[in-house]
């Protein structure tokens, strides 16, 4: 693993101070958080639990620079982002966050090896390829690396979205229910692979409806109604 990934210190990576967001639906105003406070931790492994619509993937989306406040303020690895332009928030998400989704979002006609190092691309990294195939190896498929999505599990599908958010060596990697379409064996290994890297000192946010999954985090916290319940 590439030592970028071990950014160590206990300081805070990511943090909202009385984060609203408001989304408008015709004349009506939805709240989907309403005055959250959270701080993230260099190293933490932070599991986002609650009911659906509590506000859990808007408050990813807030962390990971696709979504903005509409009130509040937002620090990621010690520089306001609150008010920072469209251009910033771009190169801010494609070099320091890593995204896991619930689907997975290959591209069905590249390979394993492609779609990891696609993201690689965008940022000109001259290493995305040896970087790729690095990962490939990590999460053990170094024999894949050549098969296209349609020849893979559903487990080694997400492996290779985990090792594409990873290629571009992010301090933060956010993972919005990246189990749902697992059955929950894989779903186990896949928050193993999580903790590994969080062992490796990667700092790992992850939305999941599976309690029981969400205790190997460090952390819980539970939304409800765009709040922090505890």
């Amino acid at each position: 693993m590439n030592d970028k990934i071990a950014e160590s210190g206990r300081g805070a990576l990511a943090q909202l101070k009385e984060a609203v967001k408001v989304y408008k639906r015709g004349e009506e105003k939805v709240f989907a958080l309403q005055g959250v406070d959270l701080s993230v931790k260099k190293g933490d492994f932070l599991a986002i639990v609650g009911p659906s619509g509590s506000g859990k993937t808007t408050l990813l989306n807030i962390l990971g620079c696709i979504d903005r406040l509409t009130h509040g303020r937002f620090f990621l690895d010690g520089r306001e982002l609150t008010q920072e332009s469209d251009s910033t928030l771009t190169k801010i998400r494609r070099n320091t966050v890593g995204f896991v989704f619930q689907q997975f979002f290959l591209i069905p006609t590249l390979t394993a090896l492609e779609n990891v190092s696609l993201p690689g691309l965008f940022s000109r990294n001259k290493k995305r390829l040896a970087r790729a195939q690095e990962l490939l190896k990590l999460l053990g498929l170094e024999n894949k690396i050549r098969h296209r999505p349609s020849q893979l599990s559903g487990g080694e599908m997400q492996r290779v979205a985990i090792a594409r958010a990873l290629v571009n060596n992010p301090l933060l990697l956010l993972a919005d229910e990246p189990t749902g379409n697992l059955d929950s064996k894989t779903a186990r290994e896949v928050f193993e692979i999580f903790f590994n890297l969080n062992e490796k000192g990667l700092t790992v946010v992850v939305v999941t409806h599976n309690l029981e999954l969400a205790k190997m985090a460090n952390r819980i916290i539970y939304l409800e109604d765009g709040k922090i319940k505890e």
